[in-house]
């Protein structure tokens, strides 16, 4: 394992062995989520970033020496991570920005960031022998362990998902073959009927703000861009924000990163929520601590990042507030306005909870929460195929024609083509 040193409440600040907990803080509850800490003067004197840089691995696992696995753990055959990290100079002019980055998640394996928490808790799995892994989720959460589980015969896949999902996400669910339980309720309900029935069935949840594992799998997505960036982290990092682990687990990556001096500084990390699922923004601005907030109701098109009592809270709080960052709200219509916006600025064709980022960053830019002359990256975390009803929302247009040149001719002549 890699020199892990412990489990670490975020709450209390309480202290475990690895093998110890498999979930949150026995003293703190829910809320004491975990982070997992290493060794890092042992880890900076083990490994050299630029052997890292030199890796054939095109994936993840590159960065095994930085995750809580033995060397010679057994990981899902499908090829999560190592996505591209794009220049987007359009952004930047129309922003005013010296620079912007597009980090598109959207081409992971089953279409999400969501791959790298699951990708890593299958891997735990594995090393534990553990037979059935479950979760609850909205879509991409679940579509990531149905997918990534089909790939390990060994392991069974229960999901625990709202009826009222995207039908194209719940098509993904059934078509990679897990045992989908289509909950008349919400994501939260769907989220604590799993950990009843994990818990009664002995099963391993990897439901995300539980199982520490999770956060591990994501703080991926900031290693890749800090080395894509020759081992620099931009000024601004902007992720939508639903329960919390994805900013969290970006946080956790740039701080290891620090810690191992291979970066000289964590990026400001803006958190992007709809106004209709905007517990944490509401939290951070009002200055509450995570045991103070209580849930809300959740109403989005962002399916992705709708949340009523965001599970990560606590972690997502503190990765705000130590790297100077902030929470900002956008309404639905500039979700769904941005879908095509930064597909046709960037080419990267997002989901409402992944354009909600874009959306976010341009308000963070018009507000003055970023200055000119810093650079930006914008965490696309899912591909616009997952929802292409509502990406048809987002546009107008297409000219219907007979089958004849003359007719072709005559509408393109019409829109000014020829």
């Amino acid at each position: 394992m890699a020199d892990l040193a412990e489990l670490r409440c975020v709450i209390g600040d309480c202290r475990f062995g690895i093998d110890e907990v498999d979930y949150t803080c026995p003293e703190h509850g829910e809320l004491g989520t975990f982070d997992i800490l290493y060794d890092y003067d042992g880890l900076r004197a083990q490994l050299d970033r630029d052997a890292i840089s030199a890796s054939s691995i095109a994936n993840c696992w590159r960065y095994k020496p930085l995750l809580p696995l033995a060397p010679d753990a057994a990981v899902p055959p499908l090829a999560v991570g190592w996505t591209p990290l794009y220049d987007a100079p359009r952004i930047a002019r129309k922003l005013g920005l010296r620079q912007v980055w597009v980090k598109d998640e959207g081409l992971n394996p089953t279409g999400s960031l969501k791959d790298r928490a699951s990708a890593l808790v299958l891997a735990r799995a594995l090393e534990r022998g553990i037979k059935t892994v479950s979760a609850a989720s909205t879509g991409n959460a679940a579509a990531a362990l149905a997918g990534l589980g089909a790939s390990l015969p060994e392991i069974d896949i229960v999901i625990f998902v709202p009826a009222d999902a995207p039908p194209a996400k719940i098509a993904q669910l059934l078509v990679y073959g897990a045992e989908v339980l289509l909950v008349e309720g919400s994501y939260d309900e769907a989220f604590d009927l799993c950990m009843e029935t994990c818990a009664a069935q002995g099963w391993y949840s990897r439901n995300t703000g539980v199982n520490p594992f999770t956060t591990e799998g994501k703080k991926t997505a900031a290693l890749e861009i800090a080395e894509q960036l020759t081992w620099r982290a931009p000024d601004v990092v902007a992720v939508s924000v639903g329960d919390g682990s994805i900013i969290s687990g970006l946080y956790k990556g740039f701080y290891d990163l620090q810690r191992l001096g291979w970066i000289d500084s964590i990026p400001r990390l803006i958190g992007i929520q709809a106004e209709g699922s905007a517990v944490l923004a509401s939290a951070f601005h009002k200055g509450l601590a995570a045991q103070d907030i209580r849930p809300e109701p959740a109403s989005t098109i962002a399916d992705s990042i709708a949340s009523s009592l965001p599970r990560d809270r606590a972690k997502a709080l503190r990765a705000l507030r130590r790297t100077g960052g902030t929470f900002l709200t956008v309404a639905d219509a500039e979700i769904q306005a941005a879908i095509p916006e930064l597909a046709q600025l960037s080419g990267v064709f997002a989901e409402p909870a992944a354009a909600a980022a874009y959306a976010g960053l341009k308000a963070a830019a018009r507000a003055g929460v970023i200055e000119p002359g810093e650079s930006a990256c914008i965490l696309s975390t899912g591909n616009g195929l997952k929802d292409v009803a509502r990406a048809r929302k987002s546009v107008k247009g297409g000219i219907r024609v007979a089958a004849d040149f003359h007719a072709v001719a005559n509408a393109l002549g019409s829109a000014g083509l020829i």
